[in-house]
């Protein structure tokens, strides 16, 4: 019989953020306590481990931190974009035609949605967990992010 082994690292995250694209109360910027839940699988462990929970741990927190954590995350054809940027404001912009290196993570994203914050922040475990010792089976196999206590969105990963 075999088996999977899981980790799952957490996260909290202060981030405003509105949707223009839609109608109704996210259209206005907004903050939330974000939470993110990462979840690492293997079907075997390598040193006893799927990956070293501190180091990936580490990489994940200091990547929100530095990106997202008490900064806007906005859509790049977003109108506040420009001034937000223009007062030296920590911006992340989803959808962006001259993205940073960060925010080509998000370049087919146009808007911060959960949803699309889960599919980021796959892709950034992804890169993370490429660069840590792990089973060669170890992949990032779901994203949850709650945007309040009662509102969330997941990223599940395809098959290998």
């Amino acid at each position: 019989m075999s088996a999977t082994h899981g980790l799952t690292v957490r996260h909290n995250f202060e981030t405003g953020h509105r949707l223009p694209h839609l109608s109704g109360k996210c259209e206005n910027l907004h903050g939330h306590s974000w939470w993110a839940e990462i979840t690492v699988t293997s079907d075997y462990l390598a040193a006893g481990t799927v990956v070293e929970f501190g180091a990936f741990k580490q990489a994940i927190r200091a990547w929100i931190d530095t990106f997202l954590d008490h900064g806007l995350i906005l859509g790049a054809g977003d109108p506040y974009v420009p001034f937000v940027a223009g007062q030296g404001n920590k911006l992340f912009r989803f959808g962006a035609d001259d993205p940073t290196e960060q925010e080509l993570l998000a370049a087919d994203l146009p808007w911060p949605s959960v949803e699309a914050v889960a599919q980021l922040l796959g892709r950034v475990a992804i890169e993370a967990l490429h660069t840590l010792p792990r089973a060669a089976s170890a992949r990032v196999s779901h994203v949850r992010v709650s945007e309040t206590a009662v509102n969330a969105a997941s990223w599940t990963a395809g098959q290998p």
